[in-house]
């Protein structure tokens, strides 16, 4: 293999996304010929990856690029790509929630971060954002623990509890909580005027009432996938509002070279609907309201981690779409979100008009580590 060159590379699981991770300095430093490296490390674009190591899912094709500091408040350095399956294109204008809970572990175990005890705090500079977040991870024996009784909807088993603070991300593309200033504002789409709430925690969402886009809100993947009519509405709110936040210079370039960010939901109040994964109800009464959350043009399976964080914060924020949708909202400190697999609980609270916790409990474990081979 003399025309081939290795790799080295973690498969490892975050949350309910899977991710390969790279270090910083067994990449190219010049950026386009890093992302071909990526490229075939990952098989795209193809549309099954075959001839990579991708798994041809949306939330199987992500990568993490993880280096030491170059921030004095954190401890490691992280970049997220979102690698499409089928253009040779790797978006890194935003973060993945559910991969950024791998990177403590990751950090802890390749030596970037000292084990501390029976839990060690990470602080994560996410270079897409220029935000920090704070991982609490369970150590022993010197590296993260992967065993332990924490079960997140959509990841078969248990494992080891990460808890994940994304408070320190509010504004993390837009540099506002709020990006146009406004809990509502309303665009004009091909099937008439409709309400939004744009709101900028981890990753900038954008947040439609279920029943605006004919919806209930207990829709499965399925459901939506198969719906060519409420794809192309979803994906044309979330262009509009890409361009509203200054993501992109129109709606052609923000399908085309900003496809995962922002991510766009439609929420609704509280109702029985079926887990899709386990043919389960999800009961009225284990959840505070619903919402199912697009990427990269279709449905999550699950929910995503950042997604997460900024639907609890635009929860707590009067005037939202998401605020409308719990009618005791006020009262709760952590808040039960109803997705296609099941529920996920994030914390979130503001302190004098700050967001001061935006935390929620995932699980990750490390599945392979050696070379990938690329041609030279």
């Amino acid at each position: 293999m003399a025309d081939m060159r290795r790799i080295p590379c973690v498969i490892l699981r975050g949350g309910t996304s899977k991710g390969i991770f790279l270090k910083t300095n067994h990449l190219p430093q010049d950026k386009d010929l890093r992302d071909k490296v990526i490229l075939e490390i990952f098989g795209s674009p193809d549309v099954r990856q075959i001839d990579g190591l991708a798994g041809a899912d949306p939330l199987t094709s992500k990568v993490a690029i993880i280096g030491p500091s170059t921030h004095p408040g954190a401890d490691v350095d992280y970049t997220f790509g979102q690698v499409s399956i089928n253009t040779p294109y790797v978006d890194y204008s935003g973060n993945c929630g559910n991969i950024s809970s791998g990177v403590g572990p990751f950090a802890i175990d390749e030596g970037y971060v000292a084990a501390t005890g029976s839990l060690t705090t990470v602080r994560i500079h996410n270079t897409n954002t220029g935000k920090i977040l704070v991982a609490e991870v369970p150590t022993e024996d010197g590296l993260a623990k992967v065993k332990g009784d924490c079960k997140i909807d959509g990841v078969p088993g248990t494992g080891a509890k990460i808890m994940m603070d994304f408070s320190g991300t509010a504004g993390s593309v837009t540099k506002k909580l709020l990006p146009t200033g406004n809990p509502v504002d309303t665009i004009q789409t091909s099937a008439g005027p409709l309400e939004i709430s744009i709101v900028d925690v981890s990753n900038p969402c954008v947040f439609v009432r279920a029943k605006d886009v004919g919806m209930t809100g207990g829709e499965t993947p399925q459901d939506v996938n198969g719906n060519p009519k409420l794809l192309a509405l979803m994906e044309e709110i979330r262009a509009q509002a890409c361009v509203m936040i200054g993501m992109a210079p129109d709606v052609a370039t923000a399908t085309a070279k900003s496809p995962a960010f922002p991510m766009v939901a439609f929420v609704a109040p509280a109702m029985d609907y079926v887990d899709f994964t386990s043919g389960q109800t999800i009961r009225k009464d284990q959840i505070d309201f619903i919402s199912r959350m697009m990427f990269m043009q279709v449905l999550h399976k699950t929910y995503p981690g950042t997604g997460t964080a900024c639907t609890g914060a635009a929860a707590k924020i009067p005037g939202t779409i998401v605020h409308e949708a719990i009618p005791h909202i006020d009262s709760l400190k952590v808040i039960r979100i109803g997705h296609p697999a099941g529920v996920i609980e994030i914390e979130a609270a503001f302190e004098n008009g700050q967001l001061s916790r935006a935390a929620f409990a995932r699980t990750a474990r490390r599945i392979m580590e050696g070379y990938a081979f690329v041609r030279n």
